[in-house]
């Protein structure tokens, strides 16, 4: 993806994944800085390991299906949200994929 792509597909996601936080870990978030942290994947199965990890993890997480109008000439899962929710818990999904 080009670079501007990949930025919108993480705000997509980042919003999505907001939305369906708990308050508590919200409000928490919006005082502490709102720290947002990304990492990269290897694959669309990585991609969706990471997001079944969140789910199962009962974290708020969204997947983005970009529609394919741009840069994709089909629908493609581009990007997984996940949080506000507290760091070690996230971080034992995503703490050892590599920073982007």
């Amino acid at each position: 993806m080009r670079k501007g792509k990949m930025i919108a597909q993480g705000a997509h996601a980042s919003i999505a994944a907001m939305f369906n936080s708990e308050p508590e870990w919200l409000n928490e978030w919006e005082e502490t800085g709102t720290t947002k942290i990304v990492v990269s994947v290897n694959s669309l199965e990585e991609l969706n390991s990471v997001y079944s990890a969140a789910q199962v993890a009962s974290l708020p997480c969204a997947i983005i299906l970009d529609a394919g109008r741009t840069e994709f000439k089909e629908p493609t899962y581009t990007a997984v949200g996940i949080g506000p929710a507290p760091a070690e818990i996230i971080d034992k999904i995503t703490g050892t994929l590599s920073l982007l």
